[in-house]
């Protein structure tokens, strides 16, 4: 193996680490908002199990008065579990696809090349975790009024899970999930790199165009870049998670889901809530994934600086 080769393998993992320890901060500090998005997407107005909720800030209030912090946190190790592990893979995925493409860095990548190597990390990434994410769409929907026999955590749903309804159950909301991953991966990152190039160019103007990326970009504009490009992609492929979480949810007691399939969420909504069903709790999901994009990106780029800066002094 050639030095270069081995200095792509170890920038790899360094992409992968950021991109975990950027996905863990990230959950740990947004969670509660997670916990009303997802009740509130599965709300059709016919869930008996589900409380209803006037805003974001009043649930909040509820769980917490109702369910305390254990509410509030409910499906927290799956998600740590999940984000952590897919933000890694999707880092080290991203990046080895345009590597990949660009042939070793030495070409400079599209918008169209972006595109590819987002939809296919996302790709990927998506086959690895539906199970983590299904084990904490469940775990978040336990509530007092919960009929069926709660899950006492992350291990008992799987083992549950497998035992009731077998292993295709852990891959329920894989179509919508892997266009979710594909689609909102790769609108995502486009408009981040392409955003960061504009960015990067108008402050490299003025006899700084010599000046190290990580030395021109700073805290605020990476959560710029990061919150900016997360709202676009959020808009548009926002009702893939209402699907995903709505056909995701627990059998009732008698063992019959609630939904059979992607396109039976798709016909009932239209149905009974018409469009306006495809985003609920979006506001929800703005108060959380529009800090938690800017911090992951932040974190991200910084301890990827960490990294830059102590391979220079090698």
């Amino acid at each position: 193996m050639s030095a270069n080769s081995k200095n792509l393998g170890h920038w790899q993992w360094e992409e992968a680490t950021a991109g975990a320890v950027a996905g863990f901060t990230t959950v740990a500090s947004l969670h509660p908002l997670d916990v009303v998005r997802t009740r509130f997407q599965v709300n059709d107005g016919r869930v008996t199990h589900i409380p209803l909720y006037k805003n974001t800030v009043n649930a909040l209030l509820t769980i917490g008065r109702t369910e305390g912090m254990k509410g509030l946190y409910a499906g927290f190790h799956p998600a740590v579990l999940g984000s952590t592990v897919s933000w890694g893979l999707y880092f080290f995925f991203y990046n080895r696809a345009k590597q990949r493409y660009s042939k070793g860095g030495t070409e400079k990548l599209s918008a169209g090349y972006h595109l590819v190597s987002a939809a296919e990390a996302g790709g990927l990434v998506c086959l690895f975790t539906n199970p983590i994410w299904l084990v904490k769409t469940r775990l978040q929907l336990q509530t007092p009024l919960h009929q069926t026999r709660p899950y006492s955590g992350f291990y008992d749903a799987l083992r549950t899970i497998l035992r009731e309804e077998g292993v295709s159950a852990l891959y329920k909301g894989m179509g919508p999930g892997l266009l979710l991953q594909v689609s909102h991966g790769a609108i995502q990152f486009t408009v981040y790199e392409e955003l960061r190039k504009l960015l990067l160019g108008f402050k490299g103007k003025g006899g700084k165009a010599n000046t190290p990326d990580d030395k021109l970009l700073n805290s605020v504009d990476y959560g710029l870049l990061g919150a900016s490009s997360k709202v676009s992609a959020m808009l548009l492929t926002y009702p893939y998670q209402v699907i995903r979480a709505r056909i995701q949810q627990r059998p009732g007691n008698d063992g019959i889901p609630k939904y059979m399939s992607s396109w039976h969420v798709v016909k009932d909504t239209v149905r009974f809530e018409g469009f306006p069903g495809f985003y609920k709790g979006i506001t929800s999901n703005l108060l959380k994934n529009v800090p938690a994009a800017s911090i992951t990106f932040v974190v991200y780029e910084n301890v990827l600086n960490i990294f830059k800066r102590a391979r220079r002094k090698d």
